[in-house]
This record gives C-alpha cells, sequence and structure tokens, in this order.
C-alpha cells in the first residue's frame, strides 16, 4: 500500500492569504500613487509625455490583476513562503521587478505611454517593494498578537511512539509563532511534555473520538503504525471530520536529503540521498564561496593586519594556529585560526591530557563530558577577546579560497572527536564544512555536543541556498551581539 498525506489548507490558511492579496493590491496602488505624485507634481523638470492621473490609475488597475497572479506563481500567498521571512523577501523583489516589466512591456504592444517620466517607474519599482515588505511584517505581527489571544490558531492532535512526538509537541507549544496549539495526544505518556496541559489517549479511537469536541483542526502522525487499518483510520478521520492531515516521519534519515521519486516494477519507488548538496547545487555553492570570500579578504585586510600587530604585542609567539580537522568526506584539512592559547609544550596533547599534566582533573573530566571547558586556563586574556568576537576565525576565508571549507556548513570536527559522534561522522561530512553554520547561531557554546551534532546533521541533510543565506545573516547579528565561543 502506498501510505499518503492529506494536506487540506485550513480556512484560516486561506483567509490570511486572501488578506495578503487584498493588502498587496491596495499597497501597490499606493506606491504607484506615491511614484506619480514625486515626479509629476513635486519635480519642475519636464515630462516625456503628459499623462493624466486618471489615465494612469484605470490602466494601472488594468495591469494589478496581472502583477498579483505574477505574485501567486512565486508562490507569495502560500504559507510555505510567507512564513519565511528571507524566502518571501527575495520574491518580493523578484515579483516587483516583474511586475514593473508587465507595465513596461504594455506600453510597448499598445504603444500607449504610462509612465509620464523614467523616473516613475524607478519609483514605482522601489515603493512597491518597500511598501510591500513593510505591509507583510506588519501582517505578520499582527497575525503573531492575534495568535497571543487565541485567534485562528489551529487545534492539533499529535499522534506518534516516537521521541519525534515529544519534540513536535514541545516546539508547537509556542503558538504564538507557530500558530498551532497541542490539544490532544495520542501516545505514550513519556512522550508528554510536562510543560504541556493536554488531554493524552494511551488509545488511538479514543483520540480520534475527541476530534468534535475538542474542535480539532489538525492531525499531526509522526509514525507509522505495523496495522495498515489503525493507520487508515486515522487517516480516514482526518478526511471524514475535513481537516488537515499531517504525516511526519519520526525518522529523520528517511525523508531528508535529496528526494527522487520513480516507478520500479510498477510500485512508487523513492530514493534518498545523503544530501540535496549535489550536481549544480555543489557548483553554484563553490563558485558563491570564492567570490564571497575573495571580496571578505579585501574588504577585512586592514582588520587582518590590525589583528596581526596586536597578535604580536599582547600574545608574543606564532600569529596563527594550524589544528588539522577533517572536513567532508572525512577528509584531513588544516584549519588556520589566529592563535588564541599561550604557546607551551603540550600543545600537542589531547586536551584531556594536556589538563591532566596540567595538574587539573577538574577540568580534564569536564572536558571528557562536554568537549569543552568554560573557563580554559591555556587562553590568553586577548585570546579571549578574540574568541568572544569570532575575530579568530576570519584566517579560515583562506582556507574557504583554497577550497578546504565553504563560508557555511558544518564546524570541521577534531580527529578525535569522532568517537563522540554516535555513528553520524560519515553523515555528518556528507557536505564540506563551513566557517560558520546552524550550531553558531543556534545557541553557540550553551549547546551540548549530541545537540551540535544533531544541527549539523540537520543541515547536511536539508540544505538549501536559502538556509545558507539565513545562517549567514544570523552570523553577522550572533558576532555583533558578542556571542562567540567561549
Amino acid at each position: 500500500m502506498l501510505y499518503c498525506y492529506l494536506d487540506m489548507p485550513s480556512r484560516n490558511t486561506k483567509f490570511y492569504s486572501l488578506l495578503l492579496l487584498f493588502a498587496d493590491v491596495l499597497v501597490l496602488v499606493l506606491a504607484f500613487a506615491i511614484a506619480y505624485v514625486i515626479r509629476v507634481q513635486n519635480d519642475p523638470r519636464p515630462l516625456l509625455a503628459p499623462v493624466y492621473a486618471q489615465t494612469y490609475f484605470l490602466t494601472f488597475l488594468t495591469i494589478v490583476p496581472f502583477w498579483i497572479l505574477t505574485f501567486a506563481s512565486l508562490g507569495l500567498y502560500s504559507s510555505l513562503v510567507y512564513n519565511r521571512r528571507l524566502i518571501e523577501w527575495t520574491k518580493i523583489a523578484i515579483g516587483s521587478v516583474i511586475g514593473i516589466l508587465l507595465v513596461i512591456g504594455w506600453e510597448y504592444v499598445t504603444g500607449e505611454r504610462f509612465f509620464p517620466a523614467r523616473l516613475v517607474a524607478a519609483y514605482a519599482l522601489i515603493g512597491s517593494f518597500v511598501l510591500l515588505i513593510v505591509e507583510r511584517e506588519l501582517m505578520r505581527s499582527l497575525r503573531s498578537l492575534l495568535f497571543r489571544f487565541g485567534r485562528g490558531v489551529s487545534r492539533v492532535l499529535v499522534i506518534g511512539n516516537s521521541e519525534a512526538t515529544r519534540d513536535i509537541a514541545h516546539e508547537l507549544a509556542q503558538t504564538k509563532k507557530s500558530g498551532y496549539k497541542v490539544v490532544a495526544m495520542n501516545c505514550p505518556a513519556r512522550l508528554v511534555p510536562k510543560t504541556l496541559d493536554v488531554e493524552h489517549f494511551s488509545d488511538t479511537d479514543e483520540a480520534l473520538a475527541v476530534i468534535k469536541r475538542l474542535h480539532i483542526t489538525t492531525i499531526i502522525q509522526t509514525d507509522l503504525y505495523d496495522s495498515s487499518e489503525r493507520n487508515q483510520r486515522i487517516l480516514g478521520a482526518a478526511q471524514i471530520n475535513h481537516i488537515k492531515y499531517s504525516f511526519i516521519p519520526g525518522e529523520a534519515e528517511f525523508y531528508s536529503g535529496k528526494n527522487t521519486v520513480d516507478v520500479f516494477l510498477g510500485y512508487p519507488m523513492i530514493s534518498v540521498s545523503q544530501t540535496p548538496l549535489i550536481g549544480w547545487g555543489a557548483i553554484a555553492k563553490r563558485i558563491f564561496d570564492t567570490l564571497v570570500s575573495f571580496v571578505l579578504l579585501i574588504v577585512l585586510s586592514p582588520i587582518l593586519l590590525l589583528i596581526v600587530i596586536l597578535q604580536k604585542l599582547l600574545n608574543p609567539g606564532p600569529v596563527f594556529y594550524v589544528s588539522d580537522r577533517l572536513s567532508q568526506f572525512s577528509k584531513p584539512v588544516r584549519l588556520i585560526k589566529f592563535r588564541t592559547m599561550r604557546d607551551r609544550p603540550t600543545a600537542h596533547l589531547d586536551a584531556a591530557d594536556e589538563f591532566r599534566a596540567m595538574g587539573r582533573e577538574d577540568l580534564a573530566q569536564e572536558y571528557e563530558r562536554d568537549h569543552k571547558v568554560k573557563n580554559d586556563p591555556r587562553i590568553t586574556g586577548f585570546g579571549n577577546f578574540l574568541r568572544v568576537t569570532s575575530l579568530d576565525e576570519l584566517p579560515q576565508i583562506f582556507n574557504v579560497l583554497k577550497g578546504d571549507l565553504s563560508l557555511v556548513g558544518p564546524r570541521p570536527i577534531l580527529p578525535q572527536e569522532v568517537q563522540f559522534s554516535d555513528g553520524k561522522a560519515a553523515l555528518l561530512h556528507s557536505v564540506k564544512s563551513g566557517v560558520t553554520g546552524l550550531w553558531q547561531v543556534s545557541g553557540r557554546s550553551e549547546l551540548s555536543f549530541d545537540e551540535r551534532i544533531e544541527l549539523e546533521t540537520f543541515y547536511a541533510q536539508n540544505w538549501s541556498f536559502w538556509l545558507d543565506l539565513r545562517i549567514m545573516f544570523k552570523t553577522l547579528w550572533v558576532v555583533i551581539r558578542a556571542r562567540g565561543a567561549k
């Protein structure tokens, strides 16, 4: 049996999309009105052609439906886009450019003048993009406010037996962000988060029987049961009650990475690669890394030179520290950083052995437990500054130019850390390691080693160009807040 999922857009989702559509129309009209007023009424320079305001707006209203269709084709009224800020902004920019080209194309085809001056088109393009961004952010804030008061929230029944069941319920508890409220769970009692006030059911039929009483609008299932009849009852309950149903596999390895669907001996066959970062994606990422790192090297060269001088004055000894790490396919690379530790004869030892040689058994045990220490006596004062501000990692730009690292990727691990990665090193290194990554913007040093490995495995399995851009922007924010590695 082919097991599928039923994804029915909720009434709240459709209503919000409709609000966005009407808001976009109003904003576009406002943007073109402002463009006309600024150039025609407030600029004394002569116009290319006399286009009266009435003709201008009537013509624009004729073109607006095609502009909105363009937005719809870009997915700007889909929750998959408007719930992801960076993707939404990018598509608004693309849609704004296409919209202006539609107007210019209309002028060319009809032979009638629409823009009384070229600057009107430029003002309209800039104004539509800026105002659309502002409008979308206001709508997002309004929706979050409504979520806070329980308006437009999807009421969820979570069904499953895996740890993913607990994780999903816990994440959905952030109602003001997610727009979901978990009201019931059908799972072992140990998987119910203690912080959630939900009705718990051990029996699936009992859970499905309360759908109407609890006003449930969404069912999320995280496990396929051995009984196909039981799975069908859950799916059937969603269909009968006309509510949304989603299946989220508890084992990430089976749905992450690059998936392709084909037909094999008459059966649908899903093939899963370790990572979507293959083919043209890998080529584009390498070109992007080379261009950006080259620009960064030129822009940051004065800072690099200043740090070299300060290293000589405040931290006598070698300026750089070169460390053997493992990158893509567990290939050894020589990682370059500014040296932050004292120059010492025991530097070749493993950290735990070095702490024991210093007579610090407490630090050795802390390192063996957490794979890091909070107050490392080996770090100098200036070295601590470099770490907190992440400036110690700037020389890794040379590693990126050389091709050893990417700008974004899993953290290159020490050879001895492979034993702590619970067999995930191969999957973790299916992509090239990076200067920054998901763990750096998701908790930095506050994360445990296992949590870091989980985040970086997720990145390897779910890479996208948009994810890279989000991580790079968030990295800047983390560095500005001085939340570097400690």
